[in-house]
């Protein structure tokens, strides 16, 4: 297949100098920043979340997926990116969620901002676009991904811990997979709970 060079984008909130972008179809001028900015979640997820083109036109490139920029003076400073649960159907730890299979769960791939604009608010409008999108445009259920153990608010009844994974991905460290209801008071989602972003 060949790419545009541009990508094709729906504004769906913007402020001056910031824009929230779904992405239509993604284009090669955005690969090198994707890639850069993907970088920064090895550290913590391990190496096979750093983007590549294969995974760029993977995750933003097809109808299932949910990916949002964030572009601070048209340059992206995050992303966020969800995707069915079955179309993971390649990881064992998929087949342990009871609603593999049923199209309810949105799995949170990756979710990403640059620290010196958190601080802006930009990840939380980033995170209540994607929340939003879930489960109003594309009428989902439940979020899902893969968190550091032990960050995960246990007051909240709409989180349910599904497993710990003691050495995720190679990386050492313990990671919950979680469960989140998206029934819940949407400003909930806002307050340390998963989605999380991972910032450098």
């Amino acid at each position: 297949m060949d790419y545009l060079n541009e990508s094709i984008t729906k504004v769906i909130a913007e402020t001056n100098v910031f824009k929230i972008e779904k992405i239509e179809s993604i284009g090669k001028n955005d690969f090198p920043k994707l890639i850069e900015i993907s970088l920064h979640l090895a550290k913590e997820f391990g190496k096979e979340a750093i983007l590549t083109k294969d995974t760029i036109r993977k995750y933003f490139n097809t109808e299932k997926s949910l990916p949002f920029v964030a572009r601070y003076q048209g340059e992206i400073i995050g992303f966020i990116i969800g995707i069915p649960l079955e179309s993971l159907e390649n990881q064992q730890w998929v087949f342990r969620d009871e609603f593999y299979g049923k199209g309810t769960t949105l799995y949170t791939y990756a979710f990403v901002i640059m620290e010196k604009y958190k601080s802006n608010g930009y990840a939380k409008m980033l995170k209540r676009v994607y929340l939003s999108w879930a489960k109003n445009r594309r009428n989902f259920q439940f979020i899902s991904g893969h968190i550091k153990s032990g960050v995960v608010n246990n007051k909240d009844s709409s989180i349910k811990i599904i497993y710990q994974e003691e050495n995720w991905k190679g990386t050492g460290k313990k990671f919950d997979y979680y469960r989140r209801s998206l029934e819940t008071n949407p400003e909930l989602y806002l307050v340390n709970n998963p989605p999380i972003e991972t910032t450098f």
